[in-house]
């Protein structure tokens, strides 16, 4: 992919990455996930450690858990495998591999490496992975036939405002996110969506309603999983937009208010995504309620009551 001028003045406001070791998974997380048909699944997540995603979003956090380069063949076979060497008891029920990156994409997964994660993957009655729109298609549905698993895809929609979308640096057309969804529909795929909450260039007074619409638009494109992730700051393009009035950080209190919201699409599990939750800037008073109230949301798809707080004017 060609490298723009937006691409290289993104890349210049970061920090230095982190060393990042080729050949050890970044971690792994053990959680359980609800579904659509309301079972609960016990998902262990695995972060691997490969090559940047090329499309340099604006709102990007992930490229810092990356290496520079391609990812070497072997070596996220290699991770893979250490983290379930060190499994004990029964398989869980899902494998979601996350590599902060594209799956599909041969310089962040090297060919050779699909049989061996697939081999790796045997046992599991689900496997998830993450992909930009644009990279799904033949190498998807090889992937799908090596597995014994039903493959579910995850991809970041993110936002349908047209001029945020415009000026994420996603390189994602709506038609071809329809495209892809409709591929994954017809060859039997899963379809997990990313939407963000706080995107740049969205107001701020219009940001829950705007994360609403694209939670409905990944719904009706037949998405079984939707995850609100709240923007989160540090990359240095964030705080350039910021700082011009293009980008509001999102709050605790409006991550709350999309999911809620969101709770009227039943046919897709609708969830908060609390990584790092803790940043976003909340009441100190009832901070741990509202988290709290939205795990359990994310786990049981009730509607929780809402949170009274006298010290803030949160309901």
């Amino acid at each position: 992919m060609t490298t723009s001028a937006v691409d290289r003045r993104i890349r210049s406001l970061r920090q230095p990455k982190p060393h990042v070791d080729p050949y050890s998974a970044l971690g792994s997380l053990l959680e359980d996930e609800r579904r659509p048909d309301g079972k609960i699944e016990q998902a262990l997540t695995v972060f691997l450690a490969g090559a940047e995603c090329p499309f340099t979003c604006s709102f990007c956090d992930l490229w810092r858990l990356t290496i520079d380069g391609p990812t070497t063949p072997g070596a996220l076979t290699t991770q893979l495998e250490k983290v379930l060497d060190q499994l004990a008891g029964p398989l869980p029920d899902r494998l979601k591999i996350y590599n902060a990156s594209n799956f599909f994409d041969q310089r962040a997964v090297p060919p050779a490496d699909l049989d061996g994660i697939a081999t790796l993957a045997a046992g599991f009655g689900a496997v998830t992975v993450e992909s930009h729109a644009n990279t799904i298609g033949p190498r998807t549905l090889s992937f799908a036939r090596r597995i014994q698993a039903r493959l579910e895809v995850a991809v970041g929609l993110e936002t349908i405002h047209p001029v945020a979308a415009a000026q994420l640096n996603k390189r994602l057309e709506l038609t071809r996110f329809d495209s892809a969804a409709s591929f994954l529909a017809d060859n039997g795929i899963d379809l997990r969506v990313f939407v963000l909450l706080g995107a740049p260039y969205v107001p701020a007074d219009e940001s829950i309603e705007w994360t609403v619409r694209t939670v409905e638009y990944a719904v009706r494109r037949g998405a079984s999983v939707v995850s609100i992730i709240p923007v989160r700051g540090g990359n240095g393009e964030l705080e350039r937009l910021q700082a011009l009035g293009h980008f509001n950080p999102p709050t605790l209190s409006q991550l709350e208010a999309a999911v809620d919201a969101s709770s009227q699409y039943r046919s897709a599990v609708v969830t908060a995504d609390l990584w790092d939750v803790e940043r976003l800037p909340a009441c100190p008073s009832c901070r741990s309620d509202r988290i709290e109230r939205m795990r359990l949301m994310n786990l049981t798809g009730h509607l929780e009551p809402p949170i009274a707080c006298t010290m803030c004017a949160e309901p």
